[in-house]
């Protein structure tokens, strides 16, 4: 063992770290085992997680905004920042580092997002079985192309618009917390009897599918347009119950290392897709509810869950 490798070691271990093997003369590098890498999006999100596990581990990787934190149980958190182009920059330079060894990995996103007032409510939590990117294709002006459902058309299927995640593993995840009490509060109840059909709904675990787009979009037209294109780009199979800007990205680069079927999509409700009656779009946008603090909480308490179980039932290495 070299000096440099030795110091590294010591420093590591008092940290809590798992390393994976140790630099030798050949030149390599001490990489971290991780067992599940946690991917967030913004820092409500990464705090949601950082404020209640300890992290000791701090590792910058090149081009990427804040370091990726990690334990000795091989869980990892890294924020990727929000929107499609910052989560695919941010997830293909974590998952080249030589700093990292993901070869007994699974990958979690756990974030907030929208929900149509029919499916979801304020505080639940859907595990996604589709995957599916908005933006892709064309948007036209529904009153100019009236004989265009939506004004959309697929025009093509590409190789990033749509990503069916692996059914066992969701259904594990499902498993796992579907019975799971969820924060709730009276201010989030409030919120909700303001739209038809909610009122006297709580929180509850899901499998249904998650729509990504870099436009938020706000109103029951955007809503009942993400519906569509979600029946459109999943032949039918996928149910639009989650709205939010990230995770078509995170899933490009996983697939193209060959960990799609290691990911689980999580996303928790901080609001609704669209206005209630009475409201505008604008006000709706504008509006500040407790929904985004039961979001926070709940993905948290749900991730963790499913972790744990992760990290104790690690798959074998490619």
């Amino acid at each position: 063992m070299t000096p440099n490798c030795w110091k590294i070691a010591v420093g590591l271990t008092v940290a809590g770290a798992l390393v994976a093997g140790c630099a030798g003369d050949d030149g390599s590098e001490d990489r971290v085992d991780v067992g599940v890498l946690v991917i967030t999006m913004f820092d409500p999100e990464h705090q949601a997680w950082l404020g209640k596990e300890s992290l000791p581990v701090s590792l910058k990787v090149p081009t990427v905004g804040k370091p990726v934190q990690c334990n000795a149980d091989g869980l990892c958190v890294v924020e990727t920042g929000q929107g499609k182009a910052n989560a695919a920059a941010t997830m293909m330079a974590v998952l080249d580092s030589p700093k990292f060894d993901f070869s007994r990995a699974y990958f979690l996103t756990t974030g907030i997002a929208g929900t149509p007032p029919d499916q979801g409510t304020l505080g639940s939590a859907a595990w996604a079985r589709w995957v599916v990117d908005f933006d892709l294709g064309n948007h036209l002006d529904p009153v100019e192309a009236p004989e265009v459902p939506f004004g959309f058309r697929p025009v093509e299927k590409y190789d990033t618009a749509a990503y069916h995640l692996d059914d066992a593993l969701v259904d594990t995840a499902f498993r796992l917390t579907e019975k799971t009490r969820l924060a709730d509060s009276e201010a989030a109840a409030a919120e909700r009897a303001e739209y038809p059909g909610q009122a006297g709904r709580t929180p509850s675990v899901m499998k249904c599918d998650t729509m990504t787009g870099d436009d938020y979009f706000s109103g029951r037209t955007p809503s009942a347009t993400a519906r569509y294109i979600m029946d459109v780009r999943t032949e039918g199979q996928g149910t639009y119950c989650t709205t939010q800007m990230e995770d078509n990205a995170t899933a490009t680069a996983l697939a193209r290392h060959g960990y799609l079927n290691r990911y689980l999509s999580l996303r928790t409700v901080s609001n609704f897709d669209q206005q209630h009656p009475g409201q505008t779009v604008v006000e709706h946008l504008d509006a500040e509810g407790d929904g985004f603090r039961l979001a926070l909480e709940n993905l948290y308490t749900l991730g963790r869950q499913v972790a744990g179980h992760l990290l104790k039932n690690r798959p074998p290495s490619r």
